[in-house]
C-alpha cells in the first residue's frame, strides 16, 4: 500500500503559483523584447525606404553629390552608383556607424524634396535589405539605372532593448513579491476549511463524537470532502455504538447462559453428591437418579441450543432441495399431536402444491420451535392453528394460538437471545433460544420469522421465498424429528 504524500499543501500551492507567475513574466518579457526589437528595426527600415524614395525623385534635378550630402547629414552612410559608371560616397562609413547611435528618426530635413515623385521622375524599381544586428543596409535600383545604397546604425535598438529589459526585470521582481504576499494570504484563507477539518477530527478522536463539519456548500471541493468525512464519522460512530451494544449483548448472553446452566448443573451435583454420600435404597435412590437424568437432559439441550445458535451466527450450511411445503406442515402437525395429546391442533392447507426450495429438516425445526412455543404458552391444552398463506412472491406458514398473546413492545424483543416473557416463566424447559434459532434458520433461507399483530393470542409467521422448481413427491411426510432442541 502506497503512503499518502503529506507534504505541505500550502507551501506547494504557493510555490506552484509563484513559479507559474514567474514563467508568465518570462514569456511576457520575451514577447515584449522580440516585438519591440522588430518594431524599432522596422522603423529604421521604413526610414531608409522613405529617404530612398525622396532621393529617387530628385535624381536628375539635384546633383548627386548634393543628394549624398543631404542624406549623410541625417547620419546615414550614402553610396550612389550612377548609370554612367561614376559613384559618390558621403557620410560615415559602415564600420564607423557600427556601434554608434542611429541618426534622427524624423522626416525629411529642410531643403529636402517631398517623397511623392513628380510625373516622369525617377522611381525605385527594386530594393534589397541587408545588414546585421548593428547595421541596416538598403540597396535600391532606380529606374534610370543608378544604384543607391543607404546604411543606418541599429545600435540604438540594442540600447533601447537593454533599457526595456532592465525595466521588465525590475517590474517582474516587484510583481513576484506582490504576488507572493497576495498568494500567501489567499492560500491561507482558502485552506482554512482544511484546518477546521483537522480540528474536528482531533476533537472527535478526543471523545467529542457528536462534532460534525456540516458544510454550507456541499457541492464544492471542500464541501464534498467535508460531507464524505461527516458520512464516514456517522458510520464509524454507528459502528462503535453497534459494537458496544453487541458486546453488551454478548456479556448478557454469556451471563444468562451461565445462569441457565448453573441450575441443572447444581441439581445434578447435589443429587450425585447425595447418591455418593448417603446410603439410599429403593424409591429414594431411583428418584435421585431420575432427577440427575432430567437435569442432565436439560443441560444437554441448552448446550445444543447454544451450539446451534453459534452455527446460525456463523452461517448455516443448508441442503436445499425442491419440496412441497404442505408435506412439511402435515408432518409437523402429526408430530405435535403425538407429543402434546392435550393440544387442539388444526391445519389450513391449500389443495394445490406449494413448491419451495428449502432444507426440509431445518424448516421442520423452525415449525417445531414455533409449535412448541405455542404449546408451552397455552399450557399444552390450548388451540393451535397451522396455516399456509400466500404473500406476494413469498409464502407464509402462520402458527397462531389462543394464549395470552404478545405485547406490541415485545414483538421484536422476544427474538433476542435468552429472552422470556413473564407469562412464560412459569413454564418448564424453555430458555429463550427457540425463536432466535427459528429466525436465524429462516433468514438463512432468504425468509424471516415475525410476530404479527393479533386480536387475541399470538401469531407467528414463517415467510419463505417461492420456488418454481418441480417437486419430487416422496409419498411420505418430511422428517420432523431432527433438531428439535432450542424451543422457547
Amino acid at each position: 500500500m502506497s503512503a499518502l504524500r503529506s507534504g505541505s499543501l500550502r507551501r506547494r500551492t504557493i510555490v506552484s503559483v509563484l513559479a507559474l507567475v514567474a514563467l508568465l513574466l518570462v514569456v511576457l518579457a520575451v514577447i515584449v523584447d522580440v516585438a519591440l526589437g522588430a518594431r524599432l528595426r522596422g522603423q529604421i527600415e521604413d526610414r531608409l525606404r522613405d529617404r530612398t524614395a525622396a532621393t529617387a525623385s530628385l535624381v536628375g534635378i539635384v546633383d548627386a553629390e548634393d543628394l549624398a550630402d543631404r542624406l549623410s547629414a541625417q547620419g546615414l552612410s550614402v553610396r550612389i552608383d550612377e548609370a554612367g559608371g561614376g559613384s559618390v560616397v558621403a557620410g560615415p562609413s559602415p564600420e564607423q556607424l557600427r556601434g554608434s547611435p542611429a541618426g534622427p528618426p524624423g522626416g525629411p530635413r529642410g531643403g529636402e524634396a517631398p517623397a511623392t515623385p513628380a510625373p516622369g521622375a525617377v522611381t525605385v524599381t527594386a530594393s534589397e535589405l541587408g545588414g546585421d544586428a548593428d547595421l541596416v543596409t538598403l540597396r535600391s535600383t532606380l529606374s534610370d539605372g543608378s544604384t543607391l545604397t543607404l546604411t543606418a546604425s541599429a545600435a540604438g535598438v540594442g540600447e533601447t532593448l537593454g533599457q526595456v529589459r532592465w525595466i521588465m526585470a525590475g517590474a517582474s521582481i516587484a510583481v513576484l513579491l506582490l504576488a507572493a504576499g497576495a498568494v500567501v494570504l489567499v492560500v491561507r484563507r482558502t485552506l482554512r476549511p482544511l484546518d477546521e477539518v483537522s480540528d474536528v477530527a482531533r476533537a472527535i478522536g478526543a471523545g467529542e463524537r457528536d462534532r460534525r463539519l456540516r458544510p454550507t456548500h456541499p457541492d464544492t471541493e471542500i464541501g464534498r470532502v467535508a460531507t464524505a468525512l461527516d458520512d464516514m464519522l456517522d458510520d464509524v460512530v454507528g459502528a462503535e455504538v453497534a459494537a458496544r451494544a453487541a458486546e453488551e449483548r454478548l456479556r448478557a448472553f454469556l451471563s444468562d447462559a451461565a445462569h441457565e446452566l448453573r441450575t441443572p448443573v447444581a441439581g445434578i451435583r447435589a443429587a450425585a453428591d447425595t447418591l455418593v454420600r448417603a446410603d439410599l435404597d429403593g424409591p429414594e435412590r431411583e428418584m435421585l437418579a431420575g432427577h440427575v437424568v432430567r437435569e442432565a437432559t436439560r443441560a444437554s439441550r441448552l448446550v445444543d441450543d447454544l451450539l446451534l445458535m453459534a452455527r446460525v451466527d456463523r452461517g448455516l450450511e443448508l441442503a436445499l432441495a425442491p419440496a412441497d411445503l404442505r408435506e412439511i406442515v402435515d408432518a409437523e402437525a402429526a408430530r405435535a399431536r403425538l407429543v402434546h395429546p392435550g393440544l387442539t391442533l388444526n391445519t389450513e392447507i391449500p389443495d394445490a402444491a406449494v413448491p419451495v426450495s428449502v432444507d426440509r429438516d431445518r424448516i421442520a425445526q423452525v415449525l417445531s420451535n414455533l409449535v412448541e412455543n405455542a404449546a408451552r404458552i397455552t399450557g399444552g391444552h390450548g388451540r393451535v392453528v397451522l396455516g399456509i398463506h400466500s404473500s406476494g412472491a413469498d409464502v407464509e406458514v402462520r402458527v397462531s394460538d389462543d394464549g395470552p398473546g404478545v405485547a406490541a413492545d415485545d414483538r421484536e424483543r422476544i427474538f433476542d437471545r435468552l429472552v422470556r416473557l413473564d407469562a412464560a416463566r412459569a413454564g418448564s424447559g424453555g430458555v429463550g433460544l427457540g425463536l432466535p434459532i427459528a429466525r436465524g434458520i429462516a433468514r438463512a433461507h432468504g425468509g424471516d420469522v415475525q410476530c404479527l399483530p393479533a386480536g387475541s393470542g399470538a401469531v407467528f409467521a414463517l415467510r419463505l421465498p417461492r420456488s418454481a422448481a418441480p417437486i419430487q413427491r416422496t409419498g411420505r411426510a418430511a422428517r420432523a424429528g431432527v433438531g428439535r432442541a432450542g424451543v422457547v
